[in-house]
């Protein structure tokens, strides 16, 4: 199934519908100073108790000792805190999913609907994470190209063991051309009209293997495809 390009006519209403179950992703402690920082944007899937995010997220947040793995829920300068567990992780695709205690939140919709180059889309989360609050920031633009994961280097001086491990496990990421930030990690990008997920924002792990060779890296957006996230949620549930 192909999407149909959209004026983006529906967007405010898609926007409104999916900010309830987009969290933010982070660490916590009660007795540190700061005691709360969001690291990166998670949004809710399946039941309304799993969240999504990216695997290099969570990876990060589990280094700090002393401090919690939490997402945080809701607007404002005093979002609810909720402490969270490992479910699953993909390092491949960068992906992990996270189980969230107590009440459920509203689940978005991953579909594996195929992309193409030019297409509309839409992605929330948290680009600069809590500096200004807890609110919830779209970017819109368009699937600018379909690229694999990591380009082979020009020799083996420009090789290294990441680059050599995804060469041998290559799969194909969306570019767009629309700016995302560290925060955004995790983000969903969603069809603007239907606000069903199509790919993950990922503003680090790609970029490590595709832009290795530049000496200034660019300001490129990547997303991994909803097809790699659906997989590990149908394992989940296998």
């Amino acid at each position: 199934m192909f999407w149909t390009t959209s004026a983006l006519a529906d967007l405010p209403s898609t926007i409104a519908s999916i900010k309830p179950s987009i969290v933010g992703v982070g660490q916590y402690n009660e007795l540190a100073s700061p005691r709360a920082q969001v690291s990166g944007t998670g949004f809710i899937v399946g039941d309304g108790s799993i969240v999504v995010t990216n695997q290099h997220v969570v990876k990060a947040i589990e280094s700090q000792k002393g401090f919690d793995l939490v997402v945080f829920i809701g607007t404002g300068n005093t979002p609810e805190v909720r402490k969270v567990s490992v479910l699953a992780k993909d390092p491949l695709y960068d992906l992990a999913l996270l189980k969230l205690p107590g009440k459920t939140l509203p689940a978005l919709t991953v579909t594996e609907a195929r992309v193409r180059e030019g297409e509309d889309v839409a992605f929330t989360g948290f680009p600069i994470g809590v500096v200004l609050g807890l609110y919830p920031v779209t970017h819109r633009g368009i699937i600018s190209s379909i690229t694999p994961i990591v380009i082979p280097a020009s020799s083996a001086r420009g090789l290294n063991a990441k680059m050599l491990k995804r060469l041998r496990t290559p799969f194909d990421v969306y570019q767009l051309d629309a700016t995302a930030y560290p925060g955004n990690s995790g983000s969903p990008m969603f069809h603007p009209d239907t606000g069903e997920v199509l790919g993950v924002i990922n503003k680090v792990f790609v970029k490590e293997s595709k832009e290795a060779v530049l000496e200034k890296p660019s300001g490129i957006t990547y997303a991994i495809p909803a097809q790699y996230l659906r997989q590990m949620l149908d394992e989940l549930n296998n």
